[in-house]
């Protein structure tokens, strides 16, 4: 034990990186399979973020805000690619299944892991019962044809209990299996998208085949870029945000991921195009395709569109592809959710059942606690079916902010102590160092300020979220024993926020920090003081 002090002594006299040369965070890794390769992880960063935030989402964020709508994902996506580069960096200096969560401990301890890693359960929690809901909506919608009329009269709460037990049974068997998945849900969703491009295109080009306006003149003509004014169009941003959750599961994959060094950095670039063709592209094409007033919270605006061209097949089809663009999303919610409670777990943080593991790598507890939020879910389809999806949005967008924040954060600090000399930054950095950080944090605080205005649901919503403090607080108190007792066992090292304040490597580290300077050059009474 003595010995291990020593070493983690030793790495915050020197210059050397602080990561212990036996990483200090292995056990967080333990049981895990490297299941995804480059093709899953590739196919996963291109597809992680477009789910419900843009196939059903944009539709009412079209009806409210306008033509701007793309303006605002152009912004909201450069601030989630700053993210992402971020924790790419992050990812180089030490992969992990725990991701920022993980990191946030690493740079500010167990306390703001505990916050961080719960506020991000909640999110994708809250996403799956965004999912589910939206999936019920999707399936309703086939009841208008003759044939499938039943559907429309099946309750949307047992839709969503069928697609959780569904996705969550998959989750189950293993990494394998929802890497598979998400690369063919990812690769029908991007090349529904790019279908969607093509067409649009030409119709913008040649014309539509019902002989219907197109172009330009159709923003013009109804109103320019802010019909309803400025004010609705930037509340509408939190919807936005919410579009781009899934942005972070890169980080969350990196841990399950062969050759990481390559494949993330690959991954992260790919984001910047796919921001810029996949959401703005998309948005701006709708609006040149048909007048904004015809798009609906209601209805997907891609099968608005395609059922407007006189095909009669397109729509159904398109509808198809949303709800494989839900399945999406919610199955790699519930990958993120296990993999994070399973890091917490570990650490303390979580019941000891959510760090449960099957043979197969497969964090089964964390799921399964997933599982269960998601079927409040259910009865929130029971009981509000028509409010259910706006209430979990503005939820998943302030978890989300959240996670944004966790990320920032730990990069900032991480930039500092590579400042201090205690860190090396790994070959692939983020742009704009820590000034990049600030400004996202910025950018955070003010969708904060825009949700409280989006009254009703937005302002209820925060003031719903205030209350999950003091389940924070009381929850830190009723797990903070055995973090330490863990912490302990690790020298009370968690990186460079030391947990047990009276280890004794904290208490001969805090002696040295506090003698006289000799001067000779090094502290008084150390006999290696001259070097």
């Amino acid at each position: 034990m003595a010995t291990e002090q020593k070493k983690a002594v030793m790495s915050h006299e020197s210059n050397a990186p602080v990561q212990q040369p036996d990483d200090p965070f292995a056990y967080e890794q333990e049981g895990f399979h490297k299941g995804l390769g480059a093709r899953q992880l590739q196919m996963i960063a291109i597809g992680s973020a477009i789910g419900t935030g843009l196939f059903l989402g944009a539709g009412g964020r079209l009806e409210t805000a306008g033509p701007s709508l793309f303006i605002l994902y152009a912004v909201c996506g450069f601030f989630g690619y700053l993210i992402l580069r971020a924790l790419g960096e992050l990812v180089l200096h030490r992969p992990s299944s725990g991701s920022f969560v993980s990191y946030t401990r690493e740079f500010y301890g167990e306390r703001s892991a505990f916050v961080s890693g719960w506020l991000y359960w909640l999110n994708w929690a809250m996403t799956a019962v965004a999912d589910a809901t939206a999936l019920a909506i999707y399936i309703a919608w086939f009841g208008q044809y003759e044939s499938m009329a039943f559907l429309g009269e099946i309750p949307q709460w047992v839709v969503a209990l069928i697609v959780v037990v569904a996705v969550v049974s998959l989750n189950l068997v293993s990494v394998k299996v929802f890497g598979e998945m998400e690369f063919w849900f990812s690769l029908v969703k991007v090349g529904a998208l790019l279908l969607f491009l093509v067409i649009g295109i030409i119709f913008v080009i040649f014309g539509t085949p019902t002989g219907t306006e197109v172009g330009f003149s159709l923003i013009t003509s109804e109103g320019g870029l802010f019909p309803n004014g400025f004010l609705p169009a930037i509340i509408v941003t939190q919807g936005v945000v919410f579009a781009y959750a899934g942005i972070e599961l890169v980080g969350t994959t990196a841990g399950e991921t062969k050759d990481p060094e390559k494949v993330i950095p690959r991954a992260v670039n790919s984001v910047i195009l796919r921001i810029a063709v996949f959401y703005v592209g998309s948005v701006v094409l709708l609006c040149m395709l048909m007048p904004y007033t015809a798009y609906s919270a209601d209805e997907s605006p891609f099968v608005t569109f395609f059922s407007s061209i006189g095909v009669e097949a397109a729509g159904p089809l398109m509808q198809l592809v949303v709800i494989t663009a839900a399945m999406s999303s919610m199955n790699a919610g519930i990958y993120s959710t296990g993999r994070i409670l399973h890091s917490m777990s570990v650490a303390g943080s979580a019941p000891k059942f959510a760090g449960t593991m099957n043979k197969a790598g497969v964090p089964v507890g964390g799921i399964l606690l997933t599982a269960v939020v998601a079927l409040f879910g259910v009865a929130l389809n029971f009981w509000v079916p028509a409010q259910a999806f706006e209430i979990v949005l503005n939820i998943a967008a302030i978890g989300t902010m959240a996670s944004w924040a966790a990320i920032a954060m730990s990069h900032q600090k991480f930039l500092q102590l590579v400042k201090l000399g205690q860190y090396t930054r790994p070959g692939y950095q983020a742009p704009g160092g820590r000034f990049a950080d600030w400004l996202v944090i910025a950018f955070i605080a003010a969708v904060m300020v825009l949700i409280a205005f989006d009254y009703p649901v937005g302002t209820y919503t925060l003031v719903a979220m205030v209350a999950v403090i003091p389940f924070l607080v009381i929850g830190w108190f009723v797990v903070r024993d055995r973090v330490r007792e863990i912490a302990a066992a690790r020298d009370g090292y968690t990186g460079t926020y030391p947990v047990v304040g009276t280890s004794p490597g904290q208490e001969l580290l805090t002696q040295r920090s506090h003698r006289p300077e000799d001067p000779r050059g090094g502290a008084s009474g150390d006999p290696d003081g001259s070097r």
